[in-house]
């Protein structure tokens, strides 16, 4: 193994605490900084590693010894500091999505070519054992010739445990750009690239109310559509039916199921690295069990990292820029789809990623 890919964090939020955990076990990872607007939460994160340092976000991108950017800000927030990153010489890794309109993603990826760095992006869930076994099962024939897929998202909203759900209301949030990167990214994985949408989506509240932390009963307006259904015509021929919703409670369907010629697949939720995958044969009435066969063992948040660790330079990582891309290009695609109440051809295309074998990051290779 070679040396750590050397990480600076900007944006010390909540979702950092998973990326820590994970950059803290992993030997491929070293955190060398972190910055926040709020330097208090900087300085905690530093003071509970040794040798990290909690510094401006300036002064992070100054470092030279710092090879890659995580970039956990808000979304609106996404293209300005990555762009920043790859003028100072870093690579960038962002959680989803890329950005919020395909014209500023096109930005990102550009300066990112032109500078000679590397772009990824969450989610890396879909590297997880989950996800993987269940494209190694389609890859090796498990189901037959793939059909249609469902995917199944619903909440009645993020502010019921987040303690500033303001974002999720506004462009680049919604269910669709919060949570569709996770089911669209394993839907592509899964299935290929999508190449054709259409949609309906609703709005049921024109408010929200913040039900957690210290700005509990404070109401914040809801700036974008809160339920989506749309149908995805993947370039191979099967069909997918998306739903993503902070309108609804609850489901007791699946998060995924795939159906082929001869079988059909339950696939666990892309949110998360591992869970169940079960196959159910033609001619039989039962589920079987399939056992973990691919994929990053005992993943968390920031295995991409580690993914993009170990790509060779100048190939695209695994949960990369032009995956990302392609996910926003189909989200955009929808929610115009559902404006203009056409179909809409997708512009854009990505490879699947290649697949990870069943590894543990946590052994030295």
């Amino acid at each position: 193994m070679g040396e750590p890919l050397r990480i600076g964090i900007v944006g010390i939020g909540t979702i950092s605490g998973q990326y820590l955990t994970t950059i803290d076990a992993l030997d491929q990872l070293r955190l060398v900084g972190v910055s926040d607007l709020d330097p208090a939460r900087a300085e905690q994160a530093a003071a509970e590693r040794p040798g990290v340092a909690a510094v401006s976000t300036p002064e992070l991108l100054k470092r030279d010894d710092i090879d890659v950017i995580l970039n956990l800000t808000t979304p609106m927030e996404h293209v300005d500091v990555a762009l920043a990153a790859i003028r100072a010489g870093k690579s960038v890794y962002g959680e989803k999505p890329l950005a919020t309109n395909t014209d500023d993603a096109e930005r990102v990826l550009m300066a990112a070519s032109d500078a000679g760095v590397a772009v990824a992006c969450a989610p890396d869930t879909v590297l997880g054992t989950g996800i993987q076994t269940a494209r190694k099962a389609v890859d090796d024939g498990l189901i037959g010739r793939p059909i249609a897929a469902t995917a199944t998202m619903v909440t009645p909203g993020h502010e019921r445990w987040h303690p500033a759900p303001d974002f999720y209301y506004q462009p680049g949030g919604g269910p669709l750009l919060d949570m569709g990167p996770y089911y669209l990214t394993a839907l592509v994985t899964l299935l290929g690239p999508i190449v054709k949408v259409t949609s309906m989506t609703s709005r049921m509240r024109a408010t929200r109310r913040i039900e957690t932390g210290p700005r509990a009963g404070t109401t914040i307006p809801a700036g974008v559509d809160s339920h989506v259904t749309a149908l995805l015509e993947h370039d191979g021929g099967s069909i997918s039916t998306l739903v993503v919703s902070f309108d609804a409670v609850g489901t007791r369907s699946a998060n995924i199921e795939l159906h082929g010629e001869t079988g059909s697949l339950v696939v666990p939720d892309p949110n998360y690295f591992n869970g169940a995958v079960e196959v159910m044969p033609l001619g039989s009435t039962e589920w079987a069990a399939v056992a973990p066969s691919a994929g990053y063992l005992d993943g968390g948040r920031g295995i991409g990292l580690a993914d993009l660790a170990a790509t060779v330079k100048g190939r695209e990582p695994r949960a990369g820029g032009l995956l990302a891309f392609h996910v926003l290009d189909v989200m955009e695609s929808i929610l115009g789809a559902s404006a203009s109440g056409r179909a809409v051809q997708v512009g854009s295309t990505a490879a699947r990623p290649d697949p990870v074998p069943l590894t543990d990051l946590r052994r030295p290779a």
